[in-house]
């Protein structure tokens, strides 16, 4: 059982080491981690502009529905 475990870490180290991760590591600090908080602040500003796009068409929508169905 314990030679099974110590080959999967093993291997999960190789692979880690192939791995191409989103930071300069020559950097140190924040720097680092430049290309990461940039493509967080990306994600963050577009998940704000579709939540208002789908908020502003939904307040709409609700509206027109609830013109056209008045008695």
């Amino acid at each position: 059982m314990f030679s099974k475990s110590r080959k999967f870490i093993s291997e999960v180290r190789v692979e880690l080491g192939k791995a191409n991760w989103p930071w300069d590591p020559n950097e140190k600090g924040f720097r680092r981690y430049k290309e990461l908080t940039d493509s967080t602040v990306v994600v963050m500003i577009a998940m704000i502009l579709l939540g208002g796009y789908i908020a502003f068409f939904d307040f709409i929508l609700i509206n027109v529905v609830g013109f056209l169905t008045r008695p």
